[in-house]
């Protein structure tokens, strides 16, 4: 599925593992490990967490939300405000509505319950560290809601969008729907790093941190909803010009 390149880059994604219960900690950092990922740091609680993250800089951290010390949201919270470019993909064995969005709130890239395979949680991690939104089947519709809801209370005021291009603009709404990255690129025939070029620049110019952020602004534009075969044609002779190009 992956060119050698990509599993090399995969193989390099530095990993933390969060858990207080010693079995389960051990069974997903071996796990990790086998799928050639590099975990740098394991931790039992919330102290652990914080005091181990900023000398082992890892780019994913996999975060029980029920441990002692500071919780998963505290330590979440934490960890982002020391490194922005970090993603924290929950690991849980609770999948209450509370649980998740109290966690995505403050900042989590990714919801898994612990019910999930050994494949399904491989594959989260990549995703998360990749950039994408990562949720248990059944809540990303439940995250997105919340946001919706959040926003038309007038919790906040959206950005203006005039900086942004029409293709930029463009797949911030596929962004907004849930879309992956290699979903956009398929949909756009664009590569997956001109994709990622152009979400990146979108975060720069919205000051914004993470996709979670940037979803959040995309539903309070109403760029979640709409036409997504009319969209396609409209663009059709724009990507036929790009692909010449």
């Amino acid at each position: 599925m992956s060119d050698g390149v990509g599993e090399q880059a995969e193989a390099k994604l530095r990993v933390m593992v969060v858990d207080d219960h010693p079995m389960w900690r051990d069974a997903v950092e071996r796990d990790l490990q086998d799928a050639g990922f590099d975990v740098v740091a394991v931790a039992a609680d919330g102290h652990q967490a914080i005091a181990r993250f900023p000398a082992a800089r890892p780019q994913v951290v996999v975060l029980d939300l029920q441990i002692p010390g500071p919780g998963g949201v505290e330590v979440t919270a934490d960890v982002l405000s020391r490194d922005p470019s970090a993603r924290v993909l929950i690991l849980s064995a609770s999948g209450e509505h509370r649980d998740v969005l109290e966690a995505v709130k403050a900042g989590a890239t990714g919801y898994l319950v612990k019910s999930a395979s050994r494949q399904e949680l491989i594959e989260a991690v990549r995703r998360v560290g990749a950039g994408d939104s990562v949720f248990t089947p059944g809540l990303a519709g439940l995250v997105l809601g919340e946001f919706r809801r959040m926003t038309e209370g007038g919790d906040e005021e959206p950005e203006p969008e005039n900086e942004l291009t029409a293709r930029e603009t463009e797949i911030l709404k596929m962004v907004a729907k849930g879309m992956s990255y290699k979903q956009i690129a398929e949909r756009l025939v664009l590569s997956h790093r001109t994709v990622q070029n152009h979400v990146q620049n979108t975060l720069r110019k919205l000051q914004m941190h993470n996709r979670v952020e940037l979803t959040r602004y995309a539903i309070a534009q109403g760029l979640d909803v709409g036409d997504d075969e009319d969209d396609a044609d409209e663009h059709a002779d724009e990507h036929a010009d790009e692909r010449r190009a």
